[in-house]
Formats: structure tokens, C-alpha cells, sequence
């Protein structure tokens, strides 16, 4: 879907397991039904053409399985940063991290968690959405460089993806 407006993928990681004596929180596996979600949801991303140019990621255990589950759907994306600075982020690391990406992607998947992406999705796009596991927010504004186009009210949500719609 490529047109003239900024696209933006805010998603939830893929649900997690508290069992297995995981030392941190930080360290959480997926569990079976993550492990199920996560390709639906990218397969939907790819059905609907809305392809990142890049993922920005937290870099817990949770968010890497999900987007490794969620790869082979979309093997366009070829750029995947994972960073500290987006595990439990609100939206000042939010803004910190997506502000940086470079001018030439029109299109970003930004993964992490709750309640953080809860509170970005509100201030982006000035609705409340509840997001679950792997829920998928897609937002639209009009073109401007990263850095100036994360502000509060300026996005139009276009979709939430959730997996149990999808199967």
C-alpha cells in the first residue's frame, strides 16, 4: 500500500508465559498462543499492504519471539533495531526512539508493551484503545520527518488487528 501518507504500526507484543521459573520479567517467553498470534497478525499486515520499512522493538524476550514469528509473513522487512529504550516505554521514549528513524521510511512498526503503547496510541491519535496481546494500531497523517511528526492529536487511527478477529 504504498501512497503519500506516514504509516504508523504501534503493536503489543504477542502473549507472554509467567510459568517456567523466568529469572525477570524482562525475560519472559511467549506462550503457545502467542506463538499462534504473532503470524496472524503480520499476515493480515501483509494482506493488507501495510509493510514497515522498519521494526523498532523492545529487546525483551517477548517482543524478539514476537516479531521471529512474525518475519517469514512480512520478508520485506529487512531493518530491525532493538532497543532497551522501548521495554515498558510511555511516550517519551516512544517519541525518543521513532523521532530518530530516517526520513526515507514511510512506514514504521514500533513493538513493545502496556501500559505504555496504550498511553502512545491515546496521545496519537486522541481515542482511546484498549490493547490486548498482539493487538496491531494503524495509524496514518499526512508526510513529515520523524522528528516533527510525533505529536499528541496528529495521527487518524485506520484499524486495530486483533488476533482473535482474524482467525
Amino acid at each position: 500500500m504504498a501512497d503519500r501518507f506516514l504509516r504508523l504500526i504501534v503493536m503489543r507484543h504477542a502473549k507472554s508465559s509467567w510459568s517456567g521459573g523466568v529469572a525477570s520479567d524482562h525475560r519472559r517467553p511467549l506462550n503457545p498462543r502467542g506463538r499462534s498470534d504473532a503470524p496472524l497478525i503480520a499476515q493480515r499486515l501483509a494482506e493488507l499492504g501495510w509493510v514497515a520499512d522498519r521494526v523498532l522493538s523492545s529487546d525483551s524476550t517477548r517482543t524478539r519471539e514476537t516479531w521471529a514469528r512474525m518475519a517469514d509473513a512480512l520478508p520485506e522487512i529487512e531493518q530491525v533495531v532493538f532497543t532497551r529504550r522501548l521495554y515498558h516505554a510511555g511516550i517519551e521514549a516512544f517519541t525518543e526512539v521513532v523521532s530518530q528513524a530516517p526520513a526515507r521510511d514511510r512506514c514504521l512498526l514500533v513493538l513493545g508493551h502496556n501500559p505504555g503503547w496504550e498511553e502512545v496510541v491515546g496521545w496519537l491519535c486522541g481515542q482511546p484503545v484498549r490493547m490486548t496481546t498482539a493487538n496491531a494500531v494503524l495509524l496514518r497523517r499526512e508526510p513529515a520527518p520523524w522528528c516533527r511528526a510525533l505529536e499528541p492529536d496528529s495521527w487518524a487511527m485506520i484499524d486495530v488487528l486483533r488476533p482473535r478477529e482474524l482467525t
